[in-house]
C-alpha cells in the first residue's frame, strides 16, 4: 500500500473538495464550501442523495468500485467524508491518490466502539466501564464485572440507537448478543446521567485548535431531538470539555471537525460516550448562531486554510425535524426560526428530514 498523500499547500478557491457520502451532512458541507468559492464533488452509492442537489460534480457508484473511486480522487484537490461508516479500504484507496482528512486512523478507530473506548481510556479520559463481548462466556463475565444495569452495543455499524440493547442480567446480555447474530460487541455500564452534552472541536493541519460552546442535548428514542446553547455546564466543565476534544484531536493528529458526546454525571464528571470524526448533528446550530459554522470550519481544515472563529453571537435551540414532522413544512416555514430542510423525498419514521434553529440574545459566555 502506498503512503497517504499530504496537502503541500492550501487549496485555492475554485478548487474541488471531494466528499465521500451524500447525506445531509455532505449537503451542508457542500453549501459551506460554495460560500468559500470552493467546488464539491460528491461520491455516494445512493442515487437520490441529498447532497447531489447542491454540488458541482457527482459520482453515483459503490464504495468498492475502484475505477470510479480513482476517477473521483484524481479529480479532487482534497477529500473528506461525511459519515464514519465509509469502508476503511475505500478511504485508504482514496488517500493514496488525494489528501484525505480526517485521516484513515481516525476513521478506523471510530468504526469500532471497543477500539475507540480503549483509545480514550489510554489518554486518561473517563468513560463508562466497558468490556468486550464475543462469546456467551464473555457476556456473563462482562456483566459480572459491571454488576448492574448495562448496555450491549455492537462494536461496528450502530447509530441512533441501532445495535444497542439495555441489559439487567447476565442472561439479558447473552440473549442480546445472540439477537445481534453473535456480532463482536461491547458491554458498557449504564450511566444514570444528569444530562447529555457534546463538544464540537476543529483542528487544522497546522495543529491549531478551536472549539464551539458545548451544547446540552436531549435524545428521544435514541435520536437527537434538541441541542441548546448555552448549556448547563459550568465554566470549568466547559473548559474540561474543550480539553477532552483537544486531547483526542492532538493524539490522532486530526484535521477537520470532530464531536465528542459526553455524559454529565450527577456529581459533575464528564464521561466520554462516543467520538464522531465529522461534523455532527449537535453542531447544526452553528450555521445560524456563529460567524463560522462547523461545516465551514471543516472545509477550512480539509482545504488547509486557517481555522475561523468559533465564537457564538446568539443563544440557540436547534431541533431536529424527524419523519412525518416534515410534512408540516408550510407551518414550520412560518415559525420564528431558521428552517433547514434536507431535500429527502421519502418520509420515514426516525429519519432526520431537517432542522430548525431558534435564536435569542446571547446570555452566557459558554
Amino acid at each position: 500500500m502506498s503512503p497517504a498523500k499530504r496537502l503541500s499547500a492550501p487549496v485555492a478557491p475554485g478548487s474541488t473538495i471531494g466528499i465521500l457520502g451524500g447525506g445531509q451532512l455532505g449537503r451542508m458541507l457542500a453549501l459551506a464550501a460554495a460560500r468559500l468559492g470552493l467546488k464539491t464533488h460528491i461520491y455516494c452509492d445512493e442515487d437520490d442523495a441529498p447532497a447531489f442537489d447542491v454540488c458541482h460534480a457527482r459520482t453515483f457508484a459503490r464504495y468498492d468500485d475502484e475505477r470510479s473511486l480513482a476517477h473521483f480522487a484524481i479529480g479532487c484537490d482534497a477529500v473528506t467524508f461525511e459519515f464514519e461508516n465509509v469502508p476503511a479500504r475505500t478511504a485508504a484507496f482514496v488517500a493514496e491518490r488525494t489528501p484525505l482528512n480526517p485521516g484513515a486512523r481516525a476513521l478506523a478507530l471510530t468504526q469500532d466502539r471497543l477500539e475507540e473506548k480503549n483509545f480514550v481510556a489510554s489518554l486518561g479520559l473517563q468513560t463508562p466501564a466497558f468490556h468486550a463481548v464475543s462469546s456467551p462466556e464473555e457476556a456473563r463475565a462482562a456483566f459480572a464485572a459491571i454488576n448492574g444495569p448495562s448496555v450491549l452495543k455492537t462494536r461496528r455499524f450502530g447509530y441512533d440507537g441501532k445495535g444497542q440493547a439495555k441489559t439487567l442480567s447476565a442472561d439479558d446480555v447473552v440473549n442480546a448478543w445472540t439477537a445481534f447474530e453473535d456480532a463482536p460487541s461491547i458491554l458498557e455500564a449504564f450511566i444514570d446521567f444528569e444530562f447529555e452534552a457534546s463538544i464540537i472541536g476543529a483542528r487544522g493541519q497546522d495543529g491549531d485548535f478551536v472549539a464551539y460552546d458545548p451544547p446540552q442535548n436531549v435524545h428521544e428514542n435514541h435520536i437527537l431531538r434538541r441541542s441548546t446553547v448555552p448549556s448547563r455546564l459550568s465554566a470549568a466543565q466547559a473548559a474540561q470539555a474543550r480539553h477532552i476534544a483537544r486531547r483526542i484531536a492532538d493524539a490522532l493528529e486530526y484535521a477537520g471537525v470532530l464531536a465528542v458526546e459526553l455524559f454529565v454525571t450527577k456529581d459533575g464528571a464528564l464521561l466520554v460516550n462516543e467520538i464522531a470524526p465529522r461534523v455532527h448533528n449537535s453542531g447544526h446550530w452553528t450555521i445560524d448562531a456563529c460567524l463560522v459554522s462547523q461545516f465551514e470550519q471543516h472545509i477550512r481544515a480539509v482545504a488547509g486554510w486557517p481555522l475561523g472563529s468559533p465564537e457564538r453571537h446568539a443563544d440557540a435551540v436547534m431541533e431536529n425535524i424527524i419523519g412525518q414532522e416534515a410534512a408540516d413544512w408550510h407551518k414550520l416555514s412560518e415559525s420564528c426560526g431558521a428552517l433547514h430542510l434536507y431535500g429527502k423525498k421519502e418520509l420515514r419514521a426516525g429519519r432526520k428530514m431537517g432542522h430548525i434553529t431558534r435564536l435569542g440574545p446571547k446570555t452566557s459566555a459558554h
